[in-house]
Order: C-alpha cells, then structure tokens, then sequence
C-alpha cells in the first residue's frame, strides 16, 4: 500500500512540474516549437525578451541557455498598463 502511494504521489509531483513549465504565446521566441540555436551565449546564462501583446501590454520573457544552445522559457511578465 505504501509503493502504491508513492508511486502516485511521485507520479502527482512529476505532472504538476510539467504543468507549471511556462508556455510560449504568440510573440515568444519559442512560439510555436520554434527552434531556436544561440551559438556564442555561455550555458546556463539568461537573457530577457521584451514585446507587445495584442492588448497594448508589454510582455517581458526570461530565457535560459542549455548546455546543447538550445533556450528555455523560464518566467513571463505582463505589464498592467494598456
């Protein structure tokens, strides 16, 4: 009985990892499985990507660099104003 609920409490942990991960929207860099290389940016660094959204707000995006160059979308925020 234990194992089992191990198991399902691994298994809970594991998909709300996965669902928390932040998703790309239109204007990302990632957007659409967009597959983006960076060839000089040191791994494990970040930079940010800023853009407007279709309301008028600023969109700022926080981006890793994989050990492979490959990014990651980190964090996102939306400004308030419009």
């Amino acid at each position: 009985m234990k194992t089992i609920l191990s198991a399902a409490l691994i298994s809970l942990a594991a998909g709300s990892a996965a669902f928390a991960a932040v998703q790309p929207i239109p204007g990302s860099i990632t957007y659409d499985n967009a597959n983006v290389q960076l060839e000089k940016a040191p791994a494990g660094s970040t930079f940010f990507h800023t853009f407007s959204n279709g309301d008028g707000r600023d969109v700022r995006e926080v981006y890793k660099v994989n050990a492979d160059k490959s990014v990651t979308l980190v964090n996102r925020t939306i400004s308030n104003a419009s």
